[in-house]
């Protein structure tokens, strides 16, 4: 089985790497930007009439969710226009797609855990490309996973986790808001479940969400870095309106992950259990 995996710089694609070696038994085929820009038509339909892959796992996207209220254009290329192009080259070749979406599209102020049946109100542009994108996959066909995640992390990258250390390090107090709640995501617990719906042979397309088990607000999460690290560092709890930023961020990202935990038998960690794993490997960096 042939696999190719887009944004392979980014945590996700990391993080698949990361665990190929235990599946000896598919091939894949890692791109970023350089070797495959999803951006450019003409080059994805030329890449996939090449290596004919079996299953296409999208895992690049434009994440600056402050700088996409600017540079919509680029914004818009990567989250809507790469995704597009995907799906019609998929199409094209019988290939399989899934694609990483955000809690991002969903109506973020109201009080329910969402399940993937949920309203879409999208504010801001990043979380109206990422709806966008999303729409622009199933105008095109119908063999694609949508999976919508939350609040990712991991050893790699620049992420809420490896940035609470850094700022912990450097300052004795640090300001978290803690009026929005929702679930972390361990990158490599999601490439653990994604490579689980590839191995199932399951043709039950759709949307589906996936994020760590348990709610957390932002600085109870951050609360929880410092305690595990053994950091000297206060986390103050402030609102969201004493933290200003350019693009909103949603007040609610519970999640229901109830759909593929039965559909898919995935299991899927608390997020306090994950953070530890996450943690105990940076500590070997």
């Amino acid at each position: 089985m042939k696999v190719l995996v887009t944004g392979a710089k980014g945590q996700l694609g990391r993080s698949i790497q990361k665990i190929t070696d235990q599946y000896p038994e598919m091939e894949f085929i890692f791109t970023d930007i350089e070797e495959l820009d999803i951006t450019n038509k003409a080059e994805v339909i030329t890449f996939f009439d090449k290596y004919k892959p079996d299953f296409c796992i999208n895992t690049a996207a434009y994440t600056n969710v402050d700088n996409a209220e600017t540079e919509q254009e680029t914004n818009y290329k990567v989250n809507v226009t790469g995704p597009e192009n995907l799906a019609i080259a998929c199409r094209n070749n019988g290939t399989k797609l899934i694609h990483i979406s955000s809690d991002y599209v969903y109506n973020n102020d109201s009080d329910e855990i969402m399940t993937e049946k949920h309203k879409n109100i999208p504010k801001g542009e990043y979380a109206k490309s990422k709806l966008e994108g999303e729409n622009s996959i199933k105008n095109i066909f119908s063999d694609f996973y949508i999976i919508r995640t939350s609040w990712l992390y991991s050893e790699f990258g620049n992420n809420f986790v490896k940035t609470i250390i850094r700022l912990c390090k450097e300052k004795k107090e640090l300001n978290v808001v803690n009026d929005q709640i929702g679930s972390p995501t361990y990158a490599t617990d999601l490439a653990y479940a994604i490579i689980k719906i590839i191995k199932s042979k399951k043709d039950l397309f759709g949307i589906y969400n996936f994020s760590n088990e348990g709610f957390v607000s932002w600085y109870d999460f951050a609360k929880k870095i410092i305690e595990i690290k053994g950091l000297d560092c206060k986390i103050i709890p402030i609102p969201t309106t004493d933290y200003p930023t350019p693009a909103p961020r949603p007040e609610n990202s519970r999640m229901s992950k109830r759909k593929i935990k039965e559909i898919f038998a995935i299991q899927i960690n608390n997020w306090e259990k994950s953070l530890i794993q996450c943690l105990a490997l940076l500590n070997k960096t």
